[in-house]
């Protein structure tokens, strides 16, 4: 039986919970986020997995998704326990190759993953990402420069970018 080593902590956007395996980070829920979290996360993984408190196994990512939120961190290097579709992992796979403070529409992710015609689909898959902030689905945006949906809500999409846009070009009037 897999072990998933679930950790909560504190964060200036309010309290994550964040699990891993053996092999890395595997779900970042954020506050208000849409679904069901992780008990939803874990059923539709459909295996049998021994869900146990770990704060240790989760301290570097704990560590580095608080970089990031005080902008300190402009990349993450965590391994990853992502498990989705053959498509999804190409739409996380694109997104984690936006560069941060940029964004791109979901055609652009759709191109990306090899599928340019799919918007809606990878719009399904963005939705789908077990780990945002660490996988950048929130760089994700609607044609037209609009903000699109977001798991924890676009009022938190919309600070995840203007935090990235601050860090990204310190001293730059936006």
């Amino acid at each position: 039986m897999e072990s998933v080593f679930v950790a909560s902590f504190e964060s200036p956007i309010g309290p994550l919970r964040i699990a891993s395996t053996e092999r890395g980070v595997a779900f970042l829920e954020l506050p208000s986020a849409s679904g069901r979290g992780l008990a939803g996360w874990l059923q539709r993984l459909g295996l049998q997995r021994e869900v146990r408190s770990g704060y240790a196994p989760n301290r570097h990512a704990i560590e580095q998704v608080l970089e990031y939120l005080a902008g300190k961190r402009l990349a993450f290097e965590l391994p990853l326990d992502l498990r989705g579709t053959e498509f999804q992992l190409a739409v996380w796979q694109a997104l984690v190759a936006i560069p941060y403070g940029e964004t791109r529409t979901y055609g652009g992710v759709a191109r990306a993953a090899g599928r340019p015609l799919a918007l809606r689909a990878t719009g399904a898959a963005n939705g789908m990402n077990p780990v945002p902030i660490i996988v950048p689905c929130h760089r994700c945006i609607a044609a037209g420069e609009r903000l699109g949906g977001y798991a924890g809500g676009r009022e938190l999409k919309a600070r995840l970018l203007a935090l990235e846009r601050e860090h990204a070009h310190p001293g730059r009037l936006l």
